[in-house]
């Protein structure tokens, strides 16, 4: 399967020609911001997937650890 995806972008990428079109500085702050965006977006599902039952385990944690000291008193 990798193999004939590699095969195919070769190919795609061999057939290339020059565009001749203008690419002003507009286009250079709409990169920034879209691969910034893409970044933020990745680093906040690994915060969400990490932080989130992280938290709910401390919580149980805590419930856990007033129950023993009720139960003493």
């Amino acid at each position: 399967m990798f193999n004939i995806i590699l095969k195919t972008i070769i190919i795609f990428f061999s057939f290339v020609s020059a565009a001749y079109a203008y690419l002003g500085p507009g286009i250079a702050g709409g990169v920034l911001v879209a691969t910034l965006g893409i970044v933020i977006a990745i680093f906040a599902a690994i915060f969400g997937v990490i932080w989130f039952p992280l938290k709910r385990f401390l919580k149980r944690r805590k419930k856990k650890k007033i129950k023993k000291q009720k139960k003493f008193v």
